[in-house]
């Protein structure tokens, strides 16, 4: 069903790619836009690694849930590294793309553990009264739930060459 990567050198792990996705803040959703047009559009999430879902949160309307209403097959990418080597030509990149299937969580006790792993991810409070108060706060957006279906990593040849060194 989905492609397997050519450069298989450059492929990351699972673990890795897992990772990736731990560390970073933001990637770019790809959605199916208006006339058949693909709409991709950055966006914070947070990933929920046990259950291997990807959160993110946007307002009532506006085209990003329409094409997602419409259709649930989205693909998301995030950039771990992108450092440019002007001497080499090349850059040195890292970089996770996973697809899947999106959902708008109506159920109240799942949106409210989506928006909790929001919150804690982007403003632990450490002050439980404050952190109940922003989440009735967000009552006003929609959470999104993006189920991986498929995920692959990949990285520049010279970072497999330098890891394989043991140069990181």
């Amino acid at each position: 069903m989905f492609r397997e990567m050519r450069r298989k050198k450059q492929q990351l792990s699972e673990r890795d790619s897992m990772d990736v996705l731990l560390r970073r803040t933001f990637g770019v959703l790809a959605v199916q836009g208006d006339s058949g047009y693909p709409y991709a559009v950055p966006l914070s999430y947070v990933f929920d690694e046990k259950a291997n879902k990807i959160y993110f949160h946007c307002a009532q309307a506006g085209h990003k849930l329409e094409a997602v209403r419409r259709e649930d097959k989205v693909s998301f990418c995030v950039v771990d590294q992108d450092e440019i080597v002007p001497e080499r030509f090349t850059t040195y990149f890292r970089s996770v793309i996973v697809f899947g299937k999106m959902r708008v969580i109506e159920d109240g006790g799942d949106r409210l553990e989506a928006i909790k792993k929001l919150m804690v991810r982007y403003a632990p409070l450490e002050n439980g009264e404050s952190l109940q108060k922003e989440i009735e706060a967000a009552s006003q957006f929609v959470i999104l739930e993006l189920s991986v279906e498929h995920m692959t990593g990949k990285e520049a040849i010279e970072l497999v060459r330098m890891r394989e060194k043991g140069v990181e």
